[in-house]
């Protein structure tokens, strides 16, 4: 099931702070093994491991929203929502650092190497 993010900034910043808040949880959340490969300019495939069993699912970004969807096992299907938004409080966090001007400097936007790595 997809998840929207709402934001209000162009595609390329949207993306960047996209781009930024996954590497972010990536350190953030690093005992949950996250990982993560941008597929194209707008999509990553991404996941992590909890429990024993590995999450799975893709980050979007659109015009005007961040859609996330989460494949969750059935034993951690509870968890699926506190995932969504841990998820989603760092998308959250890092659209507003793009609205203050605060967004690090990133590769070119036609780079689509590994940017979350596990």
């Amino acid at each position: 099931m997809k998840h929207p993010i709402p934001h209000d900034l162009d595609r390329p910043l949207a993306r960047r702070a996209t781009r930024a808040a996954l590497d972010t949880y990536r350190v953030r959340f690093a005992a949950y093994s996250p990982f993560g490969r941008w597929t194209s300019l707008d999509r990553a495939e991404i996941g992590f491991q909890a429990a024993g069993q590995t999450l799975q699912g893709t980050v979007e970004v659109g015009e005007d929203a961040v859609e996330l969807d989460l494949e969750v096992p059935l034993l951690l299907r509870p968890f699926r929502k506190l995932a969504v938004e841990a998820i989603e409080k760092e998308v959250q966090i890092w659209i507003e650092r793009a609205k203050a001007g605060e967004l690090p400097e990133t590769e070119d936007d036609a780079d689509t190497e590994e940017l979350v790595r596990g």
